[in-house]
C-alpha cells in the first residue's frame, strides 16, 4: 500500500499505535519535568511525580526498542555524543577528588535526560507528536511563569517562590527565555481569536515574570534570543506589525517591571544607592572569581574533572560557577566540554540543513525558527548561568533531530520510483545512462 504525504505527516501507521503509551509517559515526564506540578499544587509534593514518570520513561524506551521505525542503530551523532558524555560523568564521579557519592547521584539523576533523548528520537517521527512535546514545554512553562507571579507578587525577585528547577529567579528566567519563542510560533499558527488570545497573555505573562527575576542574564538572554524570533518571524515571515507590537510591549514592560533590573545593571558600575544594589555588585565581583577558580580546577584536574555538582565544594565559595561551559569543563573534564559542544554543534547543524529546504510547510518553518531561536538563547545564556545540566537545551536538539529525520524519510517515501525506458530493445536507466542487463548493487 502506498502511503500519502498526509499520512506521513500525520503518522498514520500501524506501528504508531503500538508505541503511543511509550509516548504518553514522555509527554507525562515533559509535563512533570516543566511544569513541576508538585511545587505550586497542594497535596502533590508527597507524590514523588518525577521518580515515578522517569521510571515509566524508561520502561517506555526499553519497550519501544524495535518497534518503531527508528532503532537505536539510528541515532545521529548529537545522541552518540550525549551518550558518550554521560559515560564519561560515570568515571568522572566515581573518581572525584571532592565528593564521590554527591557526584554519582548527580550524575544518575541528570542521565535522564538522555533516556527522554532517545525516546524524542525513536517516537517523534510525525510533525503532530512535535508539536505536542514543544505544546506541552511551552505551555507549562507559561503556567509557571503565572503562578510565580500571582504566588511571589511580594517576593523579591520571584526567588524561591517555587522549587526544583525555578526556585533560582536566574534559572526561571532561563527556562523562560528558551519557551518563549515556542509560544510566539504556536501564537502566530493559532486559529481563531481565542487561541491567539490565550498564547498571547502566555507570552505577555512570561515576559513580566522575566522582569520580576530581574536577572541580568536572563535579560541579555532575551534580546539575543528575541532578536533571532523576530529575524525569522518578523523580518523573513515578512509580519512588520510583529516587529512593532514587540518593541511597544518591551518598553511597557520595562517601564512597569523593569525597575529592579535596571538598578542592578547599574550596580555593575559601581553606582550602588541600597543593600541591595551592593548584593548586586558583590554577586557581579563573586562571578568573576568564581570563573577564575573555575579554570584553575580544569587546569588542576583536566581528564574528570572535580564531579557533577561538585564544583561548589571545591571552590569553597559554596555557590556555582555562572558559566555553563566552565561548569561542565571543571566538574567533567575538558573532554566533557568537548563533547558538550560537540552535541549542540549538531543540533545547529541539523537547522541549518533545515532552513535550507524550500519546500517545508508554514508551520513546520515556524518551529524550526523557534528552535533555532531557543538554541540560539542557550548558547548564549550559558555564558552568564551554570544550565549544564538543564533539560530544556538537550530537549531542543533532540527535537531537531527527530525533526531533521521526520524530513528525509518523508522525502524517501514520497520520492517518485525511477523510470526504465528501452532503447533498440535494452533496457537502461533513465537517470543514469547505463545499461539495466546488468545487475544493481540493491538486486544483488
Amino acid at each position: 500500500m502506498i502511503e500519502t504525504k498526509e499520512q506521513i505527516r500525520e503518522g498514520k501507521r500501524p506501528f504508531q499505535s503500538e508505541v503511543s503509551g511509550a509516548f504518553f509517559w514522555l509527554c507525562a515526564f515533559f509535563f512533570v519535568y516543566c511544569a513541576r506540578p508538585e511545587d505550586w499544587t497542594p497535596g502533590l509534593s508527597y507524590i514523588p511525580l518525577a521518580k515515578i514518570t522517569s521510571i515509566l520513561a524508561l520502561l517506555a524506551m526499553l519497550s519501544s526498542v524495535g518497534r518503531t521505525r527508528r532503532g537505536l542503530r539510528d541515532l545521529p551523532p548529537e545522541g552518540r555524543c550525549l551518550l558518550v558524555l554521560m559515560a564519561l560523568l560515570v568515571p568522572s564521579a566515581l573518581l572525584s577528588p571532592v565528593w564521590k557519592g554527591g557526584a554519582l547521584n548527580h550524575t544518575l539523576d541528570f542521565a535522564k535526560v538522555a533516556v527522554a533523548w532517545i525516546l524524542i528520537f525513536l517516537l517523534v517521527t510525525n510533525f503532530e507528536r512535535l508539536k505536542k512535546l514543544l505544546f506541552v514545554q511551552a505551555a507549562s512553562v507559561a503556567v509557571i511563569a503565572i503562578v510565580s507571579v500571582v504566588k511571589g507578587h511580594g517576593a523579591p525577585r520571584l526567588e524561591g517562590v517555587l522549587g526544583g528547577i525555578y526556585s533560582n529567579p536566574n534559572d526561571l528566567a532561563f527556562a523562560i527565555v528558551l519557551s518563549l519563542p515556542f509560544c510566539l510560533a504556536f501564537l502566530l499558527q493559532a486559529r481563531g481569536l481565542p487561541r491567539k488570545a490565550i498564547w498571547l497573555v502566555a507570552i505577555l505573562a512570561m515576559a513580566t515574570a522575566l522582569f520580576l527575576t530581574a536577572s541580568r542574564a536572563g535579560f541579555i538572554d532575551l534580546i539575543i534570543a528575541g532578536s533571532v524570533c523576530l529575524w525569522h518571524f518578523g523580518v523573513k515571515g515578512k509580519r512588520p506589525q510583529l516587529l512593532v507590537a514587540t518593541a511597544v510591549v518591551g518598553v511597557i514592560l520595562l517601564a512597569v517591571a523593569g525597575g529592579r533590573l535596571k538598578e542592578r545593571f547599574f550596580a555593575m558600575s559601581g553606582n550602588i544607592n541600597s543593600s541591595l544594589d551592593q548584593s548586586a555588585y558583590g554577586s557581579y565581583e563573586e562571578r568573576q572569581a568564581l570563573m577564575v577558580s573555575a579554570v584553575k580546577g580544569m587546569a588542576h584536574y583536566p581528564i574528570l574533572g572535580v564531579g557533577v555538582h561538585n564544583f561548589v565544594t571545591y571552590s569553597q565559595r559554596w555557590k556555582e560557577v555562572h558559566n555553563s561551559y566552565l561548569q561542565i569543563g571543571v566538574e567533567g573534564g575538558i573532554p566533557a566540554l568537548g563533547l558538550y559542544l560537540l552535541f549542540f554543534w549538531y543540533g545547529f547543524r541539523n537547522l541549518r540543513r533545515l532552513r535550507k529546504k524550500r519546500d517545508l510547510d508554514t508551520q513546520t518553518v515556524l518551529l524550526v525558527g523557534g528552535l533555532h531561536s531557543s538554541l540560539v538563547g542557550f548558547v548564549v545564556g550559558a555564558l552568564f548561568s551554570p544550565e549544564a545540566y538543564q533539560f530544556f537545551p538537550y530537549f531542543a536538539v533532540a527535537q531537531t533531530s527527530a525533526l531533521w529525520a521526520m524530513v528525509r524519510e518523508q522525502e524517501a517515501e514520497t520520492s517518485p520510483p525511477v523510470k526504465l525506458s528501452s532503447v533498440s530493445g535494452v533496457n537502461w536507466r533513465a537517470d543514469e545512462g547505463r545499461s539495466a542487463s546488468k545487475p544493481s548493487p540493491v538486486s544483488r
